[in-house]
């Protein structure tokens, strides 16, 4: 027996629509398997643990007013779980032909009439197998995918038993938004935000109708100011620094990753410099793309380029629910400064910034207006992320150790985000197993050869280590000379000597470890 049809949120249905001729929103994945599995071991245990979640037995029907979620009743798993055989052309190495391969899939439109997700396995790659899996925005995040995906590996959870069928009715959707947007807004925030004519809080009041008044608790004036403030710079981003890797995509996909680099390494210049795992790591992915366009010719020299960072919404334990909670906020990553050390303090006190601003509320909420709207507005809508924004940049944290599947060690994995609107640069940190992977997925115009630029990550890094151990650190002595950057959080961000406020007293460290 079916099961009735269910609507889907507004938040997914933006996602949905936002597919263009050069960007798919789809998410990318590789694992590569020691030893390989076959394709009749992956659709059994797709079967028995992936297809528990009703979203994958669920085509995708759209109307005037937005889309559902419809059982197909024509389901067949051999045509979700797909055999390859990779064939790489003369010259070409195994891996570049499966960097290839992924490029391709992510410019693969799905078929409408089916649910809309793949697997695609190649039974025989480097002594082993690879999985490609290639799953829409509108299903889930990051975080949901991951938490789902991760279901069909060896000793993987099943999905939590619901004591009834829940149903993404517009109520619920209702009282999540107000509960994650409107709460910590009163009425005279709002009615503040509208007076400096933003269309966003008057949309947001419109589309959440509270069985009750607004909370009042909280300290109205800090709120108010620190939303308006965030409204007006969401609005009011200035244009990027114009580098090659902004202008006008032509829909042709290439990826590429590195090899793993070790944790505790990264670790250490985090705790030396007193920063964070992503500064250090931010600091390098810019430094690589900074290098990169030396290189090609472009001085990069006092530019900087913005990155949307996808930011949770949601407890983790509720990721198995799956949809999208996420909002996404404006990171400026410094690619001119060549100086690691002032790089990383750049990218900490940009990171910093960013703590506490209400803007991927903001933006979670741009995205539920959009998914209300015709795709023509919606386009508009979502283009004050597009044209503002270089790169979509994320940073998932993997299992600490490695996971199993079908028996097989699961010995590396990467996965790519999808860009919207132009932007043509996608980047990927994920750490796994005790390491830490970069990955790029570009647009053919926009960066023909990224590998180029995952090939700077690490000697990027390199100089970073070295010169965070040979600087004083916290507690040591280096004499009249020494550097006090990683003691004092002000010395960090002036990059100077001591100011009119005092000499440090031993003030340790600012940043998150």
């Amino acid at each position: 027996m079916s099961q009735p049809a269910e609507r889907m949120s507004r938040v997914d249905t933006a996602w949905l629509r936002m597919d263009n001729d050069v960007n798919l929103m789809m998410i990318v994945g590789v694992w590569m398997l020691q030893p390989g599995i076959t394709h009749a071991a992956l659709c059994e245990r797709i079967a028995d643990k992936l297809l528990k979640y009703d979203r994958f037995r669920q085509r995708v029907v759209q109307d005037a007013v937005g889309a559902s979620w419809v059982e197909d009743e024509h389901f067949d798993i051999e045509r979700h779980v797909v055999r390859e055989v990779l064939e790489p052309r003369p010259g070409q190495s195994m891996r570049e032909a499966l960097q290839e391969r992924v490029g391709e899939l992510a410019t693969l439109p799905f078929d409408p009439r089916h649910p809309l997700w793949q697997y695609h396995l190649i039974e025989h790659y480097d002594g082993g197998s690879a999985m490609i899996a290639r799953v829409p925005h509108c299903i889930g995040d990051g975080i949901a995918l991951i938490s789902v995906v991760m279901s069909i590996t060896d000793g993987g959870s099943e999905p939590p038993q619901r004591r009834e069928r829940e149903k993404p009715d517009e109520a619920h959707e209702e009282d999540w938004l107000s509960e994650a947007v409107l709460k910590p807004l009163t009425d005279i925030t709002i009615k503040a935000i509208g007076m400096y004519g933003s269309g966003v809080a008057k949309s947001m009041e419109m589309l959440s109708h509270p069985q009750q008044p607004l909370l009042g608790s909280l300290d109205v004036a800090r709120v108010g100011y620190q939303v308006v403030n965030d409204v007006g710079a969401l609005l009011l981003m200035p244009d990027d620094s114009p580098t090659a890797l902004k202008g006008h995509p032509v829909g042709k996909k290439i990826v590429a990753w590195s090899e793993p680099m070790p944790l505790d390494r990264v670790k250490t210049i985090g705790k030396g410099l007193g920063c964070s795992i992503n500064d250090v790591l931010l600091a390098c992915v810019a430094g690589a793309i900074g290098a990169y366009l030396r290189e090609t010719g472009e001085d990069p020299t006092g530019k900087e380029i913005r990155a949307m960072v996808p930011v949770n919404l949601r407890p983790l334990e509720e990721a198995w629910k799956l949809g999208n909670r996420f909002g996404l906020a404006p990171l400026v990553l410094p690619i001119g400064i060549d100086n690691p050390i002032e790089r990383v303090y750049a990218v900490r006190r940009r990171m910093s910034e960013l703590k506490g601003s209400y803007q991927p509320l903001l933006a979670f909420a741009v995205l539920a207006v959009a998914g209300l709207m015709i795709k023509p507005v919606q386009d508009a809508l979502l283009g004050i992320f597009a044209k503002k924004s270089t790169a979509v940049m994320t940073n998932v944290p993997g299992p600490a150790k490695a996971l199993r599947l079908c028996g097989a060690t699961i010995r590396q994995q990467m996965f790519w985000v999808p860009a919207s609107g132009e932007i043509g640069v996608g980047v990927s940190i994920l750490t796994y197993d005790g390491g830490v992977q970069f990955g790029l997925i570009t647009d053919a115009k926009l960066c023909p050869q990224p590998q180029k630029i995952i090939d700077r990550f690490e000697p990027e890094f390199e100089k970073l280590l070295l010169l965070t151990l040979m600087l004083p650190w916290a507690g040591q002595h280096g004499g009249p000379g020494a550097w006090a950057g990683p003691v004092c959080d002000r010395h960090a961000r002036s990059h100077d000597s001591p100011t009119s406020e005092g000499p440090c007293q031993g003030r340790p460290p600012v940043g998150r470890r």
